[in-house]
């Protein structure tokens, strides 16, 4: 299963979910993220379920709730640029709280201790990724019209 990368300048990138144990799933995740980040932060941005329809609870098939992994102290670290997409999602214009540097998305699934982290189940990963896709395009079209 798959799981999706989108960095501060707008590149998306699909990339593998880790294989192996909790320890090196995580630093696959942290090092994907980028940034020297030590710690992520699980995030559930609003507008992912609102807008973009997808599920915000995991299900009996692994992988269909997705959610977002950010760097936990990123807004701590210098020159640190915002992401687009995760603080459109995120709604930082209601609250004034960015997402800052690369985010992933992720699925989740009920573990034997609770929810884990997963690749995307394929069908919501092919909506997911057109979705975000599409965000991608229109962001850097505006992102290209306000700096002329």
């Amino acid at each position: 299963m798959k799981l999706i990368k989108i960095s501060t300048d707008l590149e998306m990138t699909i990339h593998d979910f880790p294989s192996g144990n909790y320890e090196k799933q995580h630093k696959v995740l942290r090092e994907l993220i980028g940034n020297g980040c030590n710690l992520y932060e699980h995030v559930m941005p609003r507008r992912l379920y609102t807008e973009l329809h997808q599920k915000n609870h995991p299900t009996k098939i692994p992988g269909q709730c997705v959610s977002m992994l950010i760097d936990e102290e990123g807004l701590l670290k210098e020159d640190m640029k915002p992401n687009l997409i995760g603080s459109y999602l995120y709604e930082t214009e209601k609250h004034g709280n960015p997402i800052v540097g690369n985010i992933l998305f992720v699925g989740e699934e009920w573990g034997t201790d609770g929810i884990d982290f997963c690749g995307i189940e394929e069908e919501t990963f092919k909506k997911l990724e057109l979705q975000l896709k599409n965000m991608v395009f229109a962001m850097r079209a505006t992102k290209e019209a306000l700096e002329k």
